[in-house]
């Protein structure tokens, strides 16, 4: 930060390659954890705030309600232990602070599943997707605008320090998602080769992979919408958005 004594750091850095994580915990942790410590550090020592991006993965995916930030914590790959140990850091720095935990994050740049989902869909006729793995599909867009209405608000009010959650309405299975993505592609006129209905549901265990991902990825965003009153809206709309940025690029 230098000489610089701003009001508030986003910090949108993170290491997110969830299966490297397991064979590179060090540079997970590095990135995740440790450099977001010095960064809580920093914006104590300038009495700023910081705000950080969190995940589901610091949960351990079990049961089928969604997680609310203060239920226990218990993250089962590498990348999940690196996202829990920055938000302590952050805690312990002292700095006020926004940790906003999110889920399946999508967005027409960079490498996500709604990205991923299209691209199979123009080069292959049959798909097998996971369907015992649950959580909402989160746009950057709608991170994004939640983000700027906490910030607003929280540079007024230090109580409002702390953990939220942060997803889009509704739930649904990556089998679910899959679908819906194609299903909307092909309502715009993507001209893909895959069809819904060719797109089989597969369990986790047939589908195995180096970091094992939780079955909940439920988060309960009460506390946001308590405190911030932001509008979440349903996962589908913000998916959709996505396909079409994606389908008119």
């Amino acid at each position: 930060l230098g000489g610089h004594r701003p009001d508030a750091v986003i910090n949108a850095a993170a290491y997110t390659a969830v299966d490297e994580a397991e064979a590179n915990p060090e540079q997970a942790d590095a990135i995740n954890h440790r450099a977001v410590g010095i960064l809580g550090r920093l914006a104590a020592e300038r009495n700023c705030w910081l705000v950080h991006y969190s995940s589901d993965y610091v949960f351990d995916g079990s049961g089928s309600e969604p997680f609310g930030e203060t239920d226990p914590t218990g993250p089962i790959n590498a990348y999940g232990r690196s996202k829990l140990a920055g938000d302590i850091a952050i805690a312990a720095s002292g700095c006020r602070h926004l940790i906003l935990r999110t889920s399946w994050v999508h967005a027409p740049r960079g490498r996500n599943f709604v990205r991923t989902i299209l691209d199979l869909a123009r080069k292959r006729d049959d798909l097998r997707v996971v369907s015992d793995q649950h959580g909402a599909p989160t746009s950057a867009e709608l991170i994004a605008r939640v983000t700027a209405l906490m910030l607003e608000e929280a540079l007024h009010d230090d109580t409002m320090s702390g953990t939220y959650h942060v997803a889009a309405a509704g739930q649904a299975s990556w089998h679910q998602v899959a679908r819906h993505v194609v299903s909307e592609a092909t309502r715009l006129g993507a001209g893909l080769r895959l069809v819904p209905a060719a797109i089989e549901p597969i369990a986790s265990a047939d589908y195995p992979t180096p970091a094992i991902r939780p079955r909940n990825s439920r988060l309960d965003t009460s506390k946001l919408r308590r405190t911030f009153g932001p509008t979440l809206t349903d996962w589908r709309q913000g998916v959709d958005r996505t396909v079409g940025a994606l389908v008119a690029a």
